[in-house]
Order: structure tokens, then C-alpha cells, then sequence
């Protein structure tokens, strides 16, 4: 099987490492892999606290993605030696007001009703955990099976891991999709070149439909979400896990790193390709971590960055064979694509090899986008 993977971000690269891994021949195009959104990502593996109203079917996709990252990160270091900065130890997220643990006590009541079990914390219990939380946090929850994992590691963990098996890493754009007899068999280069395949996914985050001579409706429409991110050091213990707030509304998280490096994240804009940092973002994100954790200004000053999540029109995966026989497609992660990576990689691998798909993928198939579906 001949199989060519248009964008090496996150989902790209761990299907591709799964892909070859089950005999496939595998070829992955990407003018700068590992470069996207999943640079910016903070990490979090956190189906529980990332839960809303009825995304129950995301919920058990996220956790049947959680519950394979130990064994997926164990058998990616052992292969490549490299340190992912996997960790398992618990979120909380904390309520600066007494609206916003209003809002966390039905969310709790919410995550019960789903078989979900979160623990109340109160405010005195949420600074024992995390002893800079502010004075006038009222509340909390704890949700002691989400974790966090570094994607500036994990990444080059799975280009080593895909190199190791075989695959081919061709460091050019794809520009176009090669059709014959009604039928994906490849893609062309920016250098006029066509890599011909017997299966072609499309895995280029808000970038997948951007190929010449895809039919209309082909590739449901994904759109680009900015979310900028700061990178702050420390040389002193200040976060023990990954802390995530609402401060009147408005949500932060914060991120710790093994090394000292605390990731504070993220916006939510809606502004197209456009990957500025601004002025307002920064002030935002700085605003309400120190609402939270008032010392995080004393914190070096590391990084600043903005990356673009992939948004499908329903915020959720688009993982499947598309309306094109020979081509398949595997976007649209959004907030998600660290988190759903292993569970991702398994089911889109599974489809390009004709195998078993785990029955968690059925409601993300790009189907459900259909005219007639739709209609």
C-alpha cells in the first residue's frame, strides 16, 4: 500500500508512524513538518475539563484517547529515545468568582450525568494543591486523570519514530490532487513533480482543502482559529500541574514543564489565516493568570507565539474516507489535536490500511457533512 500524507503536524506525523508501522509504504509532504499549530500547542490531555454541553461523543473519543497515551508514549520513547514530557498528574480548574463556580458546580453536575467523576475542591483546598493560587479563589475542580504532554517534544519524537520505519519526508507544498478515472491517485508539488499513491490524506490542519483540482464539497470547509500563546520560566517550584481558571468568564490555563518553562494560553479569535501577536491577546491572557496566580508577573519572559487551530463547522474531527475514492481525510481537530493524537492516528491508520476502525470514530466521519445529510 502506497500512501502519501499531505501535512506533517501532530495527526499527521502519528499516522503516519502507525501507517508504516502496519507494512505500509509512506510518504509525508510538508514544506516545514512540525511547524503549525501543534508548535504552539500548550499539551493539555484533558477530555474531562474540556467537556461542555453536548459533546458527549467528543468526550469519549478524548478519553479513549487518554487512555492510550501511556502505552503510546512508552512505545514512541523506547523506539526513539527521545523525552516527550508526558505527564499524568491531575488539572485543576479554579473559579476567581462567585459566578464563575456557579458555572464550575454545573459543569460538575453535567460531568456526573455523563459518568464523569470530578472533585469539588474548595478554595482553601485548591491552595493546598497549588499554594500561589490567589486568596480570593472560591472554588474548584480536580480532575485527577487529565494530564499534559510537551508537543515541541512529542513532535520530533514521531519524526524520528516515522524515519525509523521508513517514511519519506518530502519537504515541499503539495499544491494540487492528481484525479484519474474519478479516483485520488496522488498529489503534485510545487515543483511541477507528482507523488502518485494508492491513498492520499489530507492532514494539513485549516490548510486541507487548499489543494488545486479538489471537486466542490469534497473536503468539508475548516476553518483557521488564532489562539496566541506566552511562554514564561522559572527557576523555583510555582505550578505543580496544569492549572486552568475563569476569571469573570473568561478562560486561562497555565501549563508546567519538568525544565521550569510555564505555558499560559490561550485566545480564541476568529480573524482568518492571521497569525499576529497583539498587544490585546497578551494583555488578556497576562490579565487574567495574574488575577489567578499573582506572581506569574515576577516569571522570566520567554516566548510569545500564535498558532491556528483547524475548526471544522461542528468544532469536532473530520476523520475518514471522503466523497473522492483514494482520498481520505484527517482535520479539523481544533482545540484538540494533542489530546486526540494516539486515538487519531489509530483510526485513521486502520482506515488507510483497510483494517479495523475503533467504534469511537463513527460520529467524525466527514459524511456528516453531506448535502444529503445536511438536508
Amino acid at each position: 500500500m502506497e500512501i502519501v500524507i499531505v501535512g506533517a503536524g501532530i495527526i499527521g506525523l502519528a499516522t503516519a508512524w502507525r501507517a508504516a508501522a502496519g507494512g505500509a509504504t509512506v510518504t509525508l509532504v510538508d514544506p516545514e513538518p512540525a511547524s503549525g499549530a501543534s508548535s504552539v500547542a500548550a499539551g493539555m490531555l484533558t477530555p474531562v475539563s474540556e467537556l461542555t454541553y453536548g459533546e458527549e461523543p467528543l468526550l469519549r473519543l478524548g478519553l479513549a484517547s487518554r487512555d492510550r497515551y501511556g502505552a503510546f508514549v512508552a512505545e514512541l520513547e523506547e523506539l526513539t529515545g527521545h523525552d516527550t514530557g508526558y505527564r499524568t498528574d491531575g488539572i485543576i480548574e479554579v473559579a476567581f468568582d462567585a459566578d464563575d463556580l456557579t458555572y464550575l458546580d454545573d459543569l460538575r453536575r453535567f460531568q456526573e450525568s455523563v459518568g464523569i467523576t470530578v472533585q469539588a475542591l474548595t478554595g482553601r483546598e485548591c491552595r493546598r494543591l497549588e499554594p500561589m493560587l490567589a486568596p480570593g479563589v472560591r472554588g474548584g475542580l480536580l480532575a485527577p486523570e487529565d494530564g499534559s504532554i510537551d508537543p515541541r517534544r512529542l513532535t520530533p519524537a514521531l519524526l524520528a519514530a516515522g524515519e525509523r520505519l521508513g517514511v519519506r519526508l518530502v519537504r515541499q507544498r503539495a499544491t494540487g490532487i492528481v484525479i484519474e478515472h474519478d479516483t485520488a491517485v496522488g498529489v503534485t508539488l510545487d515543483d511541477g513533480t507528482t507523488l502518485r499513491a494508492d491513498r492520499t490524506l489530507l492532514a494539513a490542519g485549516s490548510w486541507s482543502g487548499d489543494l488545486d483540482g479538489l471537486p466542490p464539497g469534497t473536503v468539508p470547509p475548516v476553518r483557521p482559529v488564532k489562539g496566541q500563546v506566552i511562554r514564561l520560566h522559572t527557576r523555583t517550584p510555582f505550578l505543580n500541574r496544569t492549572t486552568r481558571g475563569l476569571v469573570k468568564g473568561s478562560p486561562v490555563y497555565l501549563v508546567p514543564r519538568a525544565d521550569g518553562e510555564i505555558v499560559v494560553g490561550a485566545t480564541q479569535e476568529e480573524l482568518g489565516f492571521d497569525t499576529r501577536v497583539t498587544a490585546g491577546g497578551l494583555w488578556e491572557l497576562l490579565r487574567d493568570a495574574r488575577e489567578l496566580l499573582p506572581g506569574v508577573t515576577e516569571l522570566e519572559f520567554v516566548e510569545v507565539s500564535a498558532g491556528l487551530r483547524p475548526g471544522s463547522p461542528d468544532n469536532a474531527p473530520v476523520m475518514g474516507p471522503s466523497a473522492l475514492p483514494g482520498l481520505f481525510v484527517g482535520t479539523g481537530h481544533f482545540r484538540n489535536g494533542v489530546l486526540l493524537t494516539p486515538v487519531s492516528a489509530d483510526i485513521l491508520s486502520a482506515m488507510l490500511l483497510d483494517g479495523p476502525v475503533p467504534a469511537v470514530a463513527e460520529p467524525f466521519s466527514p459524511s456528516r457533512f453531506s448535502p444529503e445529510v445536511l438536508s
